[in-house]
């Protein structure tokens, strides 16, 4: 089951995840790519990882940019299953 985060935890995970912004309930990360089809298979990649960890992204794109923001509803802020995806994001870039 998945845990809410406290502000020490908060703080180090900033420290852990380079490109992603870490705000008090969400962690929030923009990738850009060559083109749309790149951004694109980014996102089915995402889609895949998102369906096998039952935890998915709130998202955008347009054109060759994809925004990613994470955060755990249930629990009403940012959690360690949001910290797990936004690594497991990382390994496929």
């Amino acid at each position: 089951m998945a845990a809410l985060l406290s502000a020490p935890e908060r703080e180090q995970l900033g420290a852990k995840l380079n490109h992603w912004q870490v705000m008090d309930d969400r962690l929030k990360r923009q990738c850009q790519f060559n083109d749309f089809s790149e951004a694109f298979a980014f996102m089915t990649r995402v889609a895949l990882l998102a369906e096998t960890m039952q935890h998915h992204p709130n998202w955008s794109n347009v054109y060759n940019r994809v925004t990613i923001e994470l955060t755990t509803h249930d629990l009403g802020g940012l959690s360690d299953l949001d910290a797990a995806m936004a690594h497991a994001i990382d390994a496929l870039l």
